[in-house]
């Protein structure tokens, strides 16, 4: 029975929009001076997280998700691993992309899932906007706006703060714009229909490629923002606020202020401290924890405490 939390080292990842915030905030290791995201909690095999602790320090998060599967509450594991947690640097804005749900995931790529994501606003310049939406009413009207580029009238802006939450469903057109920092939880997958890339160029003067065909396909019509009330609950030391409950995932933001017995859950919990520091414990062992840390807490833990001054993104499938 593993009694204590699952500690992960990221894997990073270049982009032509990334920068150094990833080690400013969080003092990561970033391998160079455009690095756009760290897959904080991933068994994606495009950049697998690797345990840091423990008897299964050294491993990747998809050989224990396949080796051991009582830590997350199963006998076997018959499929992947369900989620990806990311933090991303947009030094740039990014492409504006639209992901496919499971059906076009696999009928487009003969992938095994598409790609719901939310987003968790950790940090961003005065002013900052992502694009959420289109404006168009129609597939005949958004494909004729994008084909005459007319990026003004279709793109849908909204100005962020530091602390907002965006909910981003399958089929959502969308962009992350320059000076914003998040935490992305989604359905585990890389797959991205990108539709406007501001005509940038790469290092080699080429333009990225778009997906045009792709994306007219799996966006929505009309857009349709999907939100939820914000549901708080105020127990010894702990606040703690679902931001989303929904098919693939639910998220939580915990405020801990002293020391909180952890609510209890049926399942395994996605943990990244997000600003503070403090202990994550049980009878039998403790751990320090701090700003930057992601780590997974296995359902053979049992009961176990938090302690400190932090603030935790958590979820749940």
């Amino acid at each position: 029975m593993y009694k204590e939390p699952v500690f992960l080292q990221p894997a990073f990842q270049e982009r032509i929009w990334g920068g150094t915030k990833l080690r400013q905030l969080f003092d990561y290791d970033i391998p160079n001076p455009s690095t756009g995201e760290a897959w904080v909690i991933s068994a994606h095999e495009n950049g697998p997280s690797i345990v840091k602790n423990g008897l299964l320090r050294g491993k990747s998060l998809s050989e224990i998700w396949k080796e051991y599967p009582s830590l997350f509450g199963y006998s076997t594991a018959e499929s992947d691993f369900p989620l990806l947690i990311k933090i991303l640097d947009a030094n740039d804005n990014l492409s504006v992309q639209v992901h496919p749900d499971d059906y076009y995931a696999q009928q487009l790529s003969g992938q095994t899932c598409g790609k719901t994501e939310c987003w968790y606003i950790l940090d961003c310049d005065e002013d900052a906007e992502i694009i959420i939406g289109h404006k168009a009413e129609s597939r005949e009207e958004f494909e004729a706006m994008v084909n005459s580029g007319d990026w003004g009238n279709l793109l849908h802006s909204v100005k962020v703060k530091k602390g907002d939450f965006v909910y981003v469903p399958s089929g959502t057109l969308h962009a992350i714009g320059k000076g914003i920092v998040i935490l992305e939880t989604q359905q585990s997958s890389d797959l991205t229909y990108r539709v406007y890339d501001y005509d940038r160029t790469d290092a080699e003067g080429k333009k990225r490629e778009l997906h045009l065909k792709e994306a007219i396909t799996v966006t929505s019509y009309p857009h349709r923002e999907v939100q939820q009330e914000r549901v708080k609950e105020d127990t010894e030391n702990l606040i703690s606020t679902r931001l989303i409950e929904e098919e693939y995932f639910t998220v939580y933001h915990w405020q801990v202020r002293g020391k909180t017995v952890a609510p209890l859950t049926t399942g395994f919990l996605l943990v990244s401290v997000i600003s503070g520091e403090g202990l994550i414990g049980t009878a039998e062992c403790e751990s320090r924890i701090k700003k930057g840390d992601n780590f997974i807490v296995p359902v053979t833990i049992g009961d176990y405490f938090i302690e400190g001054q932090l603030e935790l993104i958590v979820s749940h499938t």
